[in-house]
């Protein structure tokens, strides 16, 4: 079972850019920028630290998720498309005038025991 997944449409962007910029990494503030929109970069270009949680792999590429964010959205399961317009951020994606969002719905009751087991 996976949190996150993504349409053909935007893994096809994914492969553009990663073929362009090499190794990528998404990630999902919840703050600044864009609010909460995924954002791509080089894999270079952004740092990480112990707030970020790797929610999973999408064509290749790692989805993290800053804590205070994943709180708010760990009964979710979220799919990366893609949207014509122009994002306000420094994503990779923003030059081809489209930017990445999510679609998400709430994890069934079975993804939901699995991915958020109960502690103690």
């Amino acid at each position: 079972m996976k949190r996150i997944a993504i349409t053909e449409a935007a893994a096809n962007i994914v492969n553009q850019l990663k073929n362009k910029h090499g190794e990528l990494i998404f990630h999902q503030s919840g703050g600044c920028c864009d609010g909460s929109a995924p954002m791509i970069f080089a894999k270079e270009d952004m740092y990480l630290d112990d707030s970020d949680v790797l929610l999973g792999i999408i064509e290749g590429v790692n989805f993290y998720m800053n804590i205070d964010q994943f709180e708010y959205w760990k009964h979710t399961h979220l799919t990366i498309d893609i949207t014509k317009g122009r994002g306000s951020s420094f994503s990779l994606e923003i030059p081809l005038g489209i930017r990445f969002i999510i679609h998400s719905r709430l994890l069934t009751d079975e993804e939901n025991a699995v991915l958020n087991p109960k502690k103690g």
